[in-house]
């Protein structure tokens, strides 16, 4: 099977933590400022966790390579047994 090449974009919007949650920048803080609210640009500040249901959108078909692998279970249990 061929590799999935990853949505450049998405490379610069999202960013995968190491727990595995997707993190994104506020939208609505580049332009036209002047007519925005404090406020708005306040909270618009930082970057923001996506909730599950994007993240996993996001993941799956944008970021192919950047979900937290799932540890097997049946592996380790053999490692700790020999």
């Amino acid at each position: 099977m061929p590799k999935l090449k990853t949505k450049s974009s998405a490379k610069r919007r999202f960013s995968v933590t190491s727990s595995g949650k997707v993190k994104a920048n506020y939208a609505n803080k580049r332009h036209m400022l002047q007519n925005k609210d404090k406020q708005m640009k306040r909270h618009a500040r930082g970057t923001r966790l996506l909730c599950a249901a994007d993240a996993r959108i996001v993941l799956r078909n944008f970021l192919p390579y950047s979900r937290k692998r799932k540890k097997n279970v049946n592996t380790t249990a053999r490692q700790e047994a020999s």
